[in-house]
């Protein structure tokens, strides 16, 4: 159901990206998405066949990825780039604390006292979705009420052939934005890290006696701490600059990978967690302002299209690896340094494409 949401993600976002562009489309393309994902989130309440249950969270993953491809675009019309890195870093900052107050919490409490509050753990875990799908609504209200769209290509008549004739003109023109694409590549690898690491830490916390409801703590204590962090990112990016800051994340998550090699406890299992939330948000934060910053604005829908499409595909390369790695050498431990392939790739052609670049001219549209 991943795979195959991620595909079509991956086929429609490009274009999507490029329709997106034209008038007041930003906005329109959003709210589709955004009540695709609420929706199918809420019918994951009323679903008891295993089938179905794929299906619709498979829409669910659509609805999420699109519309997180309009949100993130719309970067460029609610600020000016010198503030760009901060309200990237505040809304990520902001995103991790709303996630882990009210449905995060109440979820994980419905879960884990189910049978004390006479509820079965099937009821509760569906009861959060219910929970998941309000809070995503109501909290959505306020970018559909406010944001307008303010870079934009007028419309047109057969938008949707000149969508991908343009699509075809941005690749024949890669020459011409030889910095957007490196940045893309290196992103692509080190975000593959971070995303790898996110969804194999339950696998690895197992593996050295954390228990279920443990992991849950961790993951609500981890979003708590990167709010703070992600804010921190943001002011230091004013003062450092977004690439430094950006190869400091990096950095952090290689010595994330090669302290996790050596872990053997759920007392360092805690700590990796918590220097996994240091970097987690500013890296996604100032990852997306940086691209905010280089890319042509009357053309931003389209090329968050392919930041989003890399962003979505970037979880393959990693659970592939740490897999691999994992069953040949017998541990996760194994799988975990594997992920460090990925961040010394991405950390290198950043260093060498993007950060030695930085002190030069701009990209020249």
């Amino acid at each position: 159901a991943n795979s195959t949401a991620a595909i079509i993600i991956a086929i429609l976002a490009p274009i999507l990206g490029t329709l997106g562009d034209y008038k007041n489309m930003k906005m329109r393309f959003f709210k589709i998405f955004l009540l695709l994902g609420v929706i199918s989130t809420a019918s994951i309440f009323f679903v008891n066949n295993w089938i179905l249950l794929l299906i619709i969270y498979g829409l669910t993953f659509i609805g999420f990825a699109g519309a997180n491809l309009f949100y993130d675009a719309s970067i460029v019309d609610v600020t000016t780039e010198d503030r760009m890195d901060r309200v990237s870093s505040y809304g990520f900052a902001l995103g991790y604390i709303g996630g882990s107050t009210i449905p995060l919490v109440v979820s994980i409490g419905l879960i884990m006292f189910a049978e004390k509050i006479g509820l079965t753990k099937e009821l509760a875990t569906k009861i959060s979705f219910l929970l998941t799908a309000g809070w995503w609504m109501v909290f959505s209200i306020p970018i559909m009420k406010h944001v307008k769209q303010k870079h934009f290509i007028e419309r047109e008549t057969n938008m949707i052939s000149k969508s991908i004739k343009r699509l075809f003109e941005t690749f024949k023109d890669i020459k011409k934005y030889s910095k957007i694409f490196a940045f893309l590549l290196a992103y692509f690898l080190y975000i593959d890290g971070v995303n790898t690491i996110v969804k194999m830490a339950a696998v690895f916390g197992e593996s050295v006696g954390v228990r279920e409801n443990t992991l849950m703590i961790a993951l609500l204590v981890t979003q708590i701490i990167a709010f703070p962090f992600a804010i921190l990112f943001g002011m230091l990016a004013k003062k450092f600059g977004n690439p430094v800051m950006i190869f400091f994340g990096i950095c952090v998550y290689i010595l994330i990978c090669i302290l996790a090699f050596n872990m053997s406890t759920p007392l360092e299992f805690w700590i990796l967690a918590m220097l996994v939330a240091t970097s987690q948000g500013g890296i996604q934060a100032l990852s997306r302002s940086y691209f905010g910053k280089i890319i042509p604005k009357d053309k931003s829908t389209e090329f968050f299209g392919f930041y989003d499409v890399l962003g979505k595909f970037s979880a393959i390369i990693g659970p592939t690896l740490f897999g691999l790695f994992s069953q040949t050498f017998g541990h996760p431990r194994f799988g975990v340094i594997s992920t460090a392939i990925l961040f010394v790739a991405g950390g290198t052609i950043f260093a060498f494409k993007v950060l030695r670049n930085e002190g030069r001219a701009s990209v020249e549209y």
